[in-house]
């Protein structure tokens, strides 16, 4: 190191340790998002860059060819604001759902209560199956001959195809999701809730504040920091659910589980003939969404914290 340090200099040496993590990031992050712009302004159904001829916007054009944007039906790409539209309830539901639960779980573990631990493992557990698994399970669970209309039947009740109708798929693609993934950000509201001075909790006690009082006063504003990395993170993988949907109901009945990264695959990969252009251009614009709404989130969480 030290003949390095004569060579390089002191504060060069600091470049050298930087460098791998560096190039990681250029050539696994960077290099392929340049890559994906590239390829959403070109055309045809070829994979190499070099056999792509060069069209322009017109790949966007298309995507944004509507004559009412509230209509799916109008657009030259129904199925991209179909599932663009679905993407938009889907997000909403399971976020505040994932938020909520995870919140209520939190503070129910974050209680002095018998099996503690126990109880924390089986949360997490779900965490810890692949999609793919998550979704075969919940199948077998839904399916026409499976165990929830097993149950059902056992009390008299008449089985139900809960995968066929478009309100019952889309009601269980949330539950699956939120039950696949609150169990992480569930343990994130623990650490922060663990994080908060127990004798900030002992004065609130002696002044005989009230439970929701010290909920709202003292939990949630100390919590507030960490409430927003879940919302954020809790966003972001909602907007990128594809795995366990895609099993589970294949984005159907028709396309009311369809979601927009399915679309994207399907487009770029399993439709044919295959049109990669157009699929970058939906992940550009999906990207460029999901930026927005990060950015709206910080500021308004940074405009409650300045007040």
């Amino acid at each position: 190191m030290a003949g390095a340090q004569k060579v390089l200099g002191v504060r060069r040496i600091p470049w050298v340790f930087l460098a791998p993590n560096l190039l990681s990031v250029l050539l696994f992050a960077l290099l392929p998002v340049l890559i994906n712009v590239y390829y959403s302004l070109t055309g045809g159904a070829r994979l190499y860059p070099i056999d792509r001829p060069f069209i322009g916007l017109d790949n966007y054009q298309a995507l944004l060819d509507c004559g009412n944007f509230l209509d799916p039906a109008t657009c030259s790409r129904d199925r991209f604001w179909r599932a663009l539209y679905n993407s938009g309830v889907f997000v909403p539901i399971q976020v505040t759902a994932m938020a909520g639960i995870a919140l209520l779980t939190a503070l129910c573990l974050n209680r002095n209560i018998r099996l503690r631990g126990l109880f924390r493992s089986v949360f997490f557990f779900p965490v810890m199956l692949s999609p793919v698994v998550v979704a075969l399970i919940w199948q077998w669970i839904l399916q026409r001959n499976g165990a929830l209309n097993g149950l059902l039947s056992a009390v008299g009740i008449q089985s139900v195809n809960w995968l066929v109708f478009p309100n019952t798929a889309f009601f269980w693609s949330v539950f699956v999701t939120v039950w696949a993934h609150m169990g992480f950000y569930t343990m994130i509201l623990l650490a922060g809730l663990q994080s908060i001075p127990r004798d900030i909790y002992e004065a609130a006690k002696m002044d005989s504040a009230s439970p929701w009082r010290t909920f709202s006063r003292i939990t949630l504003p100390m919590l507030r920091p960490v409430l927003l990395v879940v919302l954020v993170l809790c966003v972001v993988r909602s907007v990128q659910t594809f795995d366990e949907l895609y099993i589970l109901t294949g984005g159907g009945p028709g396309s009311a589980t369809l979601l927009i990264v399915q679309y994207i695959y399907e487009v770029g990969f399993a439709m044919l003939p295959r049109d990669f252009g157009l699929s970058a251009a939906a992940s550009l614009l999906l990207g460029i969404v999901l930026l927005i709404v990060t950015l709206v989130q910080l500021r308004v969480s940074r405009g409650a914290n300045d007040e």
